[in-house]
């Protein structure tokens, strides 16, 4: 086969697995939007709810070291990014709570967000938090982002946490 005509259908090939990528993604976005679409105020205020009363167990969980508590919040694949930037496991964070490595004295949140999108919540908040890690004090305001995903039991798990610091130059926006 001529080069003209071999470099066209390679072309055309990925023309057509471009459109393919691009209508499965329309697709997935539609679905996503209609999980979400389809739901009455009261049953989108519902969802909000639970999650507001997850973060308050997760905030309860973590102030008394309940690493019972923890365990049931945390999906087995969780994944946690420290200030710090070091990557925590569900294991790691229940270790840590069990161990006394971590412990946190005071922790007060504010200005949190949640979004939904199809079965997945991302809560973003403002945590004031006083403690130590492996020892060393810690405290001082943090930006965090919680990732819940709904399972197929219907239960809703952290899936990813992960916290900056503000620094003490910066304002707090709010």
């Amino acid at each position: 086969m001529p080069e003209r005509v071999v470099g066209r259908m390679i072309s055309a090939k990925r023309r057509n697995q471009g459109l393919r990528a691009t209508v499965a993604a329309i697709v997935f976005a539609c679905s996503t939007l209609a999980v979400c679409a389809g739901l009455s105020i009261a049953q989108k205020e519902e969802r909000r709810h639970e999650i507001d009363r997850l973060e308050d167990a997760w905030r309860s969980a973590v102030l008394s070291s309940n690493t019972k508590a923890l365990d049931a919040l945390l999906a087995d694949d969780y994944m946690a990014i420290t200030p710090s930037g070091t990557i925590q496991t569900k294991d790691d964070t229940l270790q840590g709570f069990r161990t006394g490595r971590f412990h946190i004295a005071s922790l007060t949140v504010s200005d949190r967000k949640v979004r939904f999108y199809g079965t997945t919540a991302v809560v973003t908040s403002l945590a004031e938090m006083q403690g130590s890690a492996a020892g060393n004090p810690v405290s001082g305001s943090f930006r965090y982002t919680r990732v819940y995903v709904r399972n197929a039991q219907g239960q809703w798990k952290i899936v990813s946490f992960e916290a900056s610091q503000i620094s003490d130059s910066e304002p707090h926006k709010r």
